[in-house]
């Protein structure tokens, strides 16, 4: 699974490198050491402005949806808190992410994510969690692949009113490689840099297509290294938290 990653690139950095044209000042995030779920995220989406009939040209924007996925046919929004990550075998079936892998996809940019492995001390024979920090190791930017959804909130009765609709993502996640194999079985999926068009575009549907774009990362390119349990907290940031420990 992806239960925690790094996002430190400024929303005017991740315009460039993604070719955003709309990113809202009043949505930038501060700097976050230790990504957890409920948190506000950066998401790359491509998407017609609202109003705008089908056939509409999409445009790519910069939004900030929270972490964990609540369907919009949910009943309470805290099911978000279960839907943080989404298994590539499954994604395109299951009933509270089939509707978002149709038509509602997105980029999560990380520096890297965190992963624990089960180790055990040969002194005291108990096993204890060792969180390693994995990432790029050219140091560039990490597109995961994810999903959105907005929720519509029956409370509020003016649906122009930003307060009714809830914005959430999902992470999707596929068997590890390299390094991040050693660590965990489970890893975040992150795209091609030559998939963004297709991946991001509403108007590709056709699931065999789509799936075909979520290929297991190439060998030989994360490195990872052990860093301290402070990122078990999640009151912990700081870019002390990627620090190698012996």
């Amino acid at each position: 699974m992806c239960g925690r990653y790094v996002s430190t690139r400024s929303p005017q950095e991740l315009t460039r490198i993604f070719d955003v044209v709309e990113w809202r000042p009043e949505e930038t995030l501060e700097q976050n050491w230790n990504v957890a779920p409920t948190d506000a995220v950066y998401a790359v989406l491509d998407r017609a402005p609202r109003g705008e009939g089908e056939g509409a040209p999409v445009r790519r924007e910069l939004r900030t949806p929270r972490w964990g996925l609540v369907p919009s046919w949910a009943k309470d929004p805290k099911i978000g808190s279960r839907l943080i990550n989404a298994r590539v075998e499954t994604v395109h079936d299951k009933p509270a992410f089939r509707r978002a892998f149709a038509r509602r996809r997105c980029l999560l940019p990380a520096d890297g994510f965190y992963e624990w492995e089960q180790v055990k001390d040969e002194a005291t024979g108990k096993v204890r969690k060792q969180p390693y920090f994995i990432h790029p190791a050219d140091g560039e930017v990490m597109a995961l692949a994810g999903l959105y959804e907005y929720w519509r909130n029956p409370e509020v009765k003016d649906g122009d009113d930003p307060a009714a609709w809830l914005l959430t993502c999902t992470v999707i996640t596929t068997e590890a490689t390299d390094e991040a194999g050693r660590v965990h079985p489970r890893m975040p999926l992150a795209l091609a840099a030559d998939h963004y068009e297709d991946w991001l575009d509403p108007r590709h549907e056709d699931p065999d297509h789509l799936r075909a774009l979520l290929t297991r990362p190439a060998d030989g390119d994360l490195d990872a290294r052990p860093v301290s349990t402070a990122v078990n907290n999640t009151r912990s940031n700081g870019p002390q938290l990627l620090d190698a420990v012996g």
